[in-house]
């Protein structure tokens, strides 16, 4: 055997161990991480921190407790996580059959199956011990509740039964509201009973708007989502109702809120309108319509409200009702 060096190194040996990863296995691996992260939605948990932040600033009149928001949105992250995962193992079968979802990781079969379900059961139970450490166990349980139903409810119950699947079920996408309220508070108060009810009278207009785009995919799956099953005027005219329900309920809070979150909510609130009435003007006269814009539109009206609470909350500004002299 041959050393070469003066530390009596096997030459041989050293070269083994100094060897690089096959680029092959790394990425692989690579692709394996990428896919479990997908699996999650980290798109669709924006909404957490569109919704949580606001309202813990909210709770606790601007004071800002970064510690205790920074473990809420990862123990929310965890819970959105979880719930997300959980829908896809669910929905693997439909996911394969739409072309907006037909490369998501189960409907590839980038990861088993078995292996999502339990990815998804560790994230959950990640999330409510993280949060009944670092919060308080209303919110923990808030959290679990919601996965809950998101997986039972919504995805297994609702999705491929009824047209007003998302109406219900959306109810989960409002729970950060009060799990934000909750964390920050122990308790829940009306003010995030408020909040819960604008994102849940929204959901509605926002998720018909992308189904009105891709009902031919929801069609395919099998998903009666009501742009499949319904006129696109019924579905447009649904879509006025809900805003206008969202608008108005937005304006229940301007007492408990500042000058910038009212403006907001009245602006903002009459620039929504006007785009889904528009859709509805155009789906009547049988003129060419752009549900996505409209989608896009509704996204950027509840970034914009719930961004004008914040600054309200931060800036602790005088609430309405205080300027009013109550």
């Amino acid at each position: 055997m041959v050393f070469k060096g003066g530390h009596g190194t096997n030459a041989p040996d050293a070269r083994s161990a100094a060897a690089p990863v096959p680029a092959s296995f790394a990425g692989r691996a690579g692709q394996t991480v990428l896919a479990y992260i997908a699996l999650t939605k980290p798109k669709v948990i924006e909404l957490l921190l569109v919704a949580t932040i606001p309202v813990m600033l909210l709770a606790d009149r601007g004071h800002v407790n970064l510690p205790l928001i920074l473990s809420t949105l990862f123990g929310g992250w965890l819970g959105a996580a979880s719930a997300n995962t959980l829908n896809m193992v669910a929905d693997a079968d439909i996911d394969q059959k739409m072309k907006r979802t037909e490369r998501r990781p189960l409907a590839r079969h980038a990861v088993p199956v078995r292996h999502a379900l339990i990815f998804g059961l560790v994230l959950a139970a990640a999330s409510f011990a993280w949060l009944s450490v670092m919060t308080n166990l209303l919110a923990a349980v808030l959290v679990l509740v919601t996965i809950a139903f998101y997986l039972f409810v919504y995805t297994m119950l609702l999705k491929r039964r009824t047209s007003q699947n998302v109406v219900w079920g959306g109810a989960a996408g409002c729970m950060p509201t009060l799990v934000g309220w909750a964390a920050a508070t122990g308790t829940i108060a009306w003010p995030a009973i408020v909040l819960f009810l604008v994102i849940f009278f929204w959901t509605p207009p926002h998720t018909w708007a992308l189904a009105m785009r891709y009902k031919e995919d929801y069609k395919a799956a099998g998903v009666p989502m009501l742009p499949v099953v319904a006129p696109e005027t019924t579905v447009a005219r649904q879509m006025v109702w809900y805003t206008w329900a969202t608008v108005i309920t937005t304006l229940v809070l301007i007492p408990a809120a500042g000058l910038v979150y009212a403006i907001a909510a009245v602006l903002c609130g009459g620039w929504f309108l006007y785009a889904v009435h528009k859709l509805y003007s155009q789906t009547k006269a049988g003129q060419e319509i752009k549900p996505l814009k409209v989608f896009l539109q509704s996204n950027n009206y509840l970034a914009v409200l719930f961004c004008a609470l914040s600054v309200d909350s931060i800036l602790n500004y005088s609430t309405v009702w205080q300027l009013l002299g109550h």
